[in-house]
């Protein structure tokens, strides 16, 4: 945009102010033009008239309307002005959400959308600072004497429009973001303003869009009074707050970049200081009662139990219908207009047990925001107890009776993958994204994270139950659990079907490649992991699952590598050192055709297979040497352990599962090859056979004409192994457990393997020597 030197423009005001004039006075002075937005309105217009502007010529003339009513936001302002200033904050949100797209820069043929370039535009008036300037005014000019209580008032709808505005330049334009989490008095404040019920939505929301942009993770013990704070929240704000919690709780490094264990093992070693994730949820598990608001959320039951979900979104479907006429917006448009009417959800709207007429919504509307809410309670449950809180927040969780709660809202739940008739709109057909499947996805992950390897996994059953499982360690003639000698039955699941039950029984109902295989099995394979529990299998064994999971891998084409791995992960639990699930895996395979596909099936998904392949050298090598009565059974009859018994066999997966993984591709999920390929070796050293398996694995690379290739990649996973396994603060005991096999012997197998002996022909160093490979 061009002007002639010295051509006059007129201001809004009597005299005539040239522009060059106006910046002479800022540079001389500080006085004039400080902002775009102090521009002479003419020259405004003018501009935004010659290169053609239409919506955004608003954006510049609004934000000088904006600043002209509010005082531009630095000074007290009457009542009158409060109110015009909340009008035009709420348009130019309108704006700032404004659908559809438009040409820009004009005549460029580049179309952009329209909320995008009014964004920019906005912030190229100093929109952002004006609106800033309004929002934290409170802080210089606090209210006093009588007018308080409505000035206030007036203020909290000012406040509100801000926050709104700022959203939506935020959700428009990622460097505002990430320029406003950075400023020092923002992010208190906002702290301040969900202290009021009014504001607290707006405020909330604002704050997740800061904290997920924030380069450095926020500080719970920086917040002023967050106690109290918390304590003011009803059950409402407390689910909403959990969502500004997810970010402030949950490891910001486990991201894409480090999914890798390199990258994680080199961050922990880099690490210096307690994670400010760690410490912020310790400040959280300390809050009085908070927990136990939490499991309140997450416990309370769907509105109104006959109703279920399918008929709650069939009476969405015609509320959108609605929505989607102007008539109904326009009828919306007003109720937002209404400072009395909060567009939010309460999970109770009665008192005394009778209906609040002010507050009557509709129940489909009811239960999804109650759906919504749980999905945020279960998830930040979850967070914690992952953490170093771990132990506290478990024995925190059954003592408020988390598993009998869930267990009662799991009955109102229908384990249906697809409830709507149709998907979301510019969704496909097998999105997953929706309210009630991210419920079920995250109440399954809280079961997973309560049941692995923690002795209360045991709550998840009734009285009942429970009985039956001192009923099965007694005619087995092996002790009864500990964790279930001491358990507390007055924490157990009411009534005849425990939780872990109930999902066993989903899983069997379960489509076959519905997403919630996967999940559902991880539940029921955490109950599992840890010590091998006799008692616990046979349970498990009794109630089908073992049948229902080798028909599911047999007669379906399993096309999720999720829900394989988690299906041989299962199994390998199931059956481990169990004879009786061997014998049932035997009746459940009918034909030697059946059996050659469930091997293909192990075969070509060695990552997927391999803690089933695990399961059955363990088992074989257990039976063999301790509960040598199966002996014959094992040998002659049983086909898994015949096959695996095969020394061929165990070369052929010892030569895959080395060379399926690299140390700069493993992750948590994959690196279990690398021990599974250990179990193998360990037991062929105990048999005093190790330089077979090392000089079959050479052999196997003279085959392939690549010499090296198979044992020098195995020397890097070896010393991966020590770096991951042996930091002082691992704890390596699900390991020993699982496998039943002493630690010290894993780490001196490792230690032997990588001796610098090449002499010794139990050495990685030997092969690679006589492959002519420098190993050094």
């Amino acid at each position: 945009m061009s002007i002639s030197p010295g051509k006059v423009v007129k201001n809004s005001s009597k005299r005539k102010m040239n522009v060059v004039r106006l910046f002479s006075a800022t540079q001389t002075r500080g006085e004039g033009l400080t902002s775009a937005r102090k521009l002479p309105r003419e020259l405004v217009e003018t501009a935004e008239r010659r290169m053609g502007f239409e919506i955004i010529g608003r954006i510049p003339q609004l934000v000088q309307d904006i600043a002209k009513v509010s005082g531009d936001g630095t000074g007290r302002v009457g009542p009158d002005q409060n109110t015009e200033t909340a009008n035009k904050l709420k348009e130019m949100a309108a704006l700032l959400n404004h659908e559809g797209s438009q040409e820009y820069p004009p005549h460029s043929g580049i179309r952009r959308e329209t909320r995008i370039v009014n964004s920019e535009v906005f912030c190229l008036f100093s929109g952002v600072e004006l609106c800033l300037q309004i929002l934290l005014r409170p802080t210089l000019f606090p209210t006093k004497g009588k007018k308080e209580s409505r000035e206030q008032g007036q203020m909290k709808i000012v406040a509100c429009a801000c926050l709104d505005v700022l959203h939506q330049v935020c959700l428009n334009l990622n460097k505002i973001s990430e320029q406003l989490s950075e400023r020092d008095d923002l992010m208190p404040y906002l702290f301040t303003l969900m202290g009021e019920k009014k504001c607290f939505l707006s405020a909330a929301t604002l704050m997740e869009d800061l904290l997920g942009a924030r380069q450095q993770m926020l500080r719970l013990d920086e917040i002023p009074n967050l106690k109290t704070l918390v304590d003011s929240f009803d059950q409402q704000q407390l689910a909403n707050f959990c969502r500004v919690l997810s970010i402030a709780v949950s490891d910001l490094d486990s991201s894409a970049d480090t999914i890798h264990l390199v990258a994680q093992d080199e961050a922990s070693r880099k690490q210096s200081s307690v994670p400010i994730s760690e410490i912020n949820q310790g400040i959280l598990v300390d809050l009085p009662g908070f927990i136990k608001r939490l499991v309140n959320v997450a416990g309370r039951r769907l509105p109104r139990a006959d109703q279920s979900l399918p008929s709650v979104y069939s009476e969405l479907e015609s509320w959108v219908t609605w929505l989607d006429s102007s008539l109904a917006f326009d009828a919306l448009m007003e109720v937002a207009q209404d400072d009395e009417v909060y567009l939010t959800i309460p999970l109770d709207t009665t008192e005394d047990g009778v209906e609040d007429p002010s507050t009557i919504i509709p129940h489909s509307m009811r239960v999804m925001h109650e759906v919504m809410y749980k999905v945020e309670v279960l998830y930040v449950l979850c967070l914690l107890l992952t953490g170093k809180q771990r132990n506290k927040v478990h024995d925190m969780l059954a003592d408020n009776r988390l598993m009998p709660s869930l267990t009662d809202i799991f009955d109102k739940i229908v384990w249906r993958c697809n409830l709507r008739s149709r998907p979301f709109p510019g969704h496909g057909e097998n999105c997953e994204c929706s309210p009630e499947i991210a419920l079920k996805i995250q109440f399954l992950r809280l079961v997973h994270s309560f049941c692995d390897h923690h002795p209360n996994k045991h709550l998840l059953l009734t009285r009942s139950e429970l009985n039956e499982l001192n009923r099965i360690a007694t005619g087995a003639k092996i002790p009864v659990l500990e964790s279930v000698k001491n358990i507390n039955k007055q924490l157990l699941c009411n009534g005849q079907k425990g939780l872990l039950t109930k999902i066993v029984e989903a899983t069997k109902k379960e489509p076959v490649e519905s997403p919630f295989r996967f999940w559902l099995g991880r539940a029921v394979e955490s109950f599992l992991r840890g010590a091998t529990s006799f008692s616990d299998q046979t349970f498990l064994l009794r109630r089908g699952l073992l049948e229902h999971i080798v028909r599911h891998m047999i007669d379906n084409d399993i096309k999720s590598k999720e829900i394989l791995q988690s299906s041989f992960d299962l199994l390998g639990e199931l059956m481990k050192f169990n004879i009786n699930a061997f014998k049932r895996f035997d009746k459940t395979i009918t034909s030697e055709f059946e059996f050659q596909d469930f091997m293909k099936l192990i075969q070509h998904n060695i990552v997927d297979s391999n803690m089933f392949i695990r399961c059955l050298i363990l088992s074989l090598e257990h039976f063999e040497n301790e509960l040598i009565e199966h002996k014959e059974y094992v040998l002659s009859k049983c086909q898994l352990l015949q096959f695996i018994h095969e020394k061929k066999v165990r070369f052929s997966f010892l030569f895959k599962l080395i060379n399926v993984i690299k140390v700069e591709s493993l992750t948590q999920e994959n690196v279990s090859c690398l021990n599974t390929t250990l179990v193998f070796l360990m037991f062929a050293k105990q048999k005093g056979i190790l330089s077979e398996y090392l000089q079959a694995l050479q052999d196997e690379e003279s085959r392939q004409c690549h010499p090296g290739f198979l044992m020098d990649n195995f020397r890097q996973l070896l010393i991966f192994w020590q770096d991951h396994y042996l930091q002082k603060d691992k704890d390596c005991t699900a390991l020993e457990k699982s496998s039943c096999i002493s630690f010290d012997i894993w780490k001196k197998t490792v230690e032997e393997l990588l001796a610098d002996e090449p002499s010794n022909k139990l050495t990685v160093a030997h092969f690679l020597t006589k492959s002519g490979i420098d190993y050094k």
